[in-house]
């Protein structure tokens, strides 16, 4: 029977992991809706803009596996007091930018201080709970970041209305300095296997995703057949199949690549990756195309956001529920064609006259869809491996999330400047309608590699061999 002193501290470390995932999720949301404000302060493009976010999403990407391992080997409560404070120092860093340029480079910064921070709070959350409590706890955490997922724009939308956009970083130092001395004060320092750090992988796929990246982006200014943009995509696949021969040959892998062998795995991962890259992609452009198409400020742009997003509070724990009943395959299919359906009915009717009320019903009709289909594809991936891999198979799953969310910015934006610009608003909408174009497709293709997932997850754990 657990004492009084002992459920005390399950609910600081609750409390504290929740407080820190809270805020690296609404950072990455409360900025969607100051992009035009930033845009218009620095006089920078659409595409120069788009790094603010992919900067983030790539060093999260590829450092989140190492951070698992850092907190492995130094320490948990001391790798994550650490990673919020590079948090707050890059949080700092965003609101002191002078120029994009400096913005990009901290909201890097910041992306490898979540990278830590992420993680490490999952981990010690798990190992301060036993398995008939840790259910509860991990729902009431999952809970705590999704809200920030909900009121994140429209909290963005106020504060850059009303203080400026710089403040949307600012509020991060006060909150990040009292959790780093509330997590040295209450937290218990725990370790985990001490597994050598795969730092070749590392580079290599962060290196392969930022040429593949580039020349997305640069294929519009400088020509598709230009030596710039053709190295650049021959780079990044060639990078690409480097890191898949390394981690094959690694004794220690960051990916694991037999993982992929196993069906449900591999086409949860495929749906996965392409529903968050139509997902991150219509994040970024949707409130831009509220405010400089429709007209509204950054605060109502974010409060218009909320039939999106607020169905993932409602959609998602019934989802969860329906996924032994149904099985992953009929919801991320269903989910992901609601979500390809919703986003190509805007790109039909989208214009600089269209009402908002015209845009409510796809709205919700993508965002029920995404709902449906994100619990089930993580369960798809996760039930795939064996319960001592399940952690690494998070790690990767999230892997894939950042890294869909990057390219799937980087494929609307190139989309957006082929048809359109930020100049007008009828320039800004044509370019709009075919990213948004571009995102039901990517959707589709989603739907299609879910057809891939058994109709009824089946127990393929023991099939998984142990890692080495």
């Amino acid at each position: 029977m657990q004492t009084p002193r002992e459920r005390a501290e399950q609910r600081w470390v609750l409390g504290l992991t929740a407080l820190a995932s809270f805020m690296m999720a609404l950072d990455a949301m409360i900025m969607t809706t100051a992009f035009a404000t930033i845009r218009a302060d620095f006089g920078s493009t659409v595409e120069t803009l788009q790094w603010t976010v992919n900067a983030f999403n790539l060093t999260f990407a590829v450092l989140l596996l190492t951070g698992a391992a850092l907190g492995d080997r130094f320490g948990r409560r001391r790798m994550f007091a650490a990673g919020i404070g590079l948090f707050v120092v890059a949080s700092a860093a965003c609101a002191l930018a002078g120029n994009a340029a400096a913005l990009i480079a901290a909201r890097a910064l910041q992306g490898a201080g979540a990278a830590l921070v992420m993680p490490l709070a999952m981990a010690i959350l798990s190992g301060a709970f036993g398995r008939e409590e840790r259910a509860r706890a991990l729902g009431i955490f999952s809970g705590i970041t999704g809200c920030a997922l909900i009121i994140g724009p429209a909290i963005g939308g106020f504060i850059t209305e009303h203080l400026g956009w710089r403040w949307i970083f600012w509020i991060n130092l006060p909150i990040g300095l009292v959790a780093i001395a509330l997590v040295i004060a209450r937290l218990r320092e725990s370790f985990g296997p001490a597994a050598p750090l795969d730092i070749a992988g590392l580079t290599l796929v962060a290196l392969a995703a930022l040429a593949l990246v580039w020349g997305l982006l640069r294929g519009n200014g400088v020509g598709w057949a230009s030596a710039e943009v053709t190295g650049a995509l021959i780079a990044g696949v060639a990078l690409a199949a480097m890191f898949v021969l390394w981690e094959l040959r690694a004794t220690s892998p960051m990916v694991p690549m037999r993982l992929f062998a196993v069906r449900p795995f591999a086409s949860g991962m495929a749906a996965s990756v392409l529903f968050y890259a139509a997902m991150y992609g219509v994040l970024f452009l949707l409130p831009q195309f509220l405010q400089i198409a429709l007209g509204f400020d950054a605060f109502g742009a974010g409060l218009r956001l909320l039939p999106w997003t607020a169905t993932l509070f409602v959609t998602a724990p019934i989802a969860g529920a329906a996924v032994n009943r149904f099985g992953e395959r009929t919801l991320v299919v269903t989910g992901l064609l609601m979500q390809a359906i919703g986003l190509g009915w805007i790109s039909e009717i989208v214009s600089p006259a269209v009402p908002y009320s015209a845009l409510v019903a796809p709205l919700v009709l993508a965002g029920v869809g995404v709902s449906m289909a994100m619990p089930a594809a993580q369960n798809a991936v996760l039930g795939a491996v064996a319960v001592s891999e399940m952690g690494k198979a998070s790690g990767i799953f999230n892997m894939g999330r950042f890294l869909g969310g990057m390219f799937g910015i980087a494929a609307l934006v190139a989309s957006f400047s082929a048809n359109g610009a930020a100049d007008t608003s009828g320039h800004f909408t044509s370019g709009f309608a075919s990213a948004m174009s571009l995102a039901a497709t990517l959707s589709f293709a989603g739907a299609v590699a879910g057809l891939f997932l058994p109709m009824r997850r089946r127990a393929v754990a023991a099939a998984a061999p142990q890692d080495a």
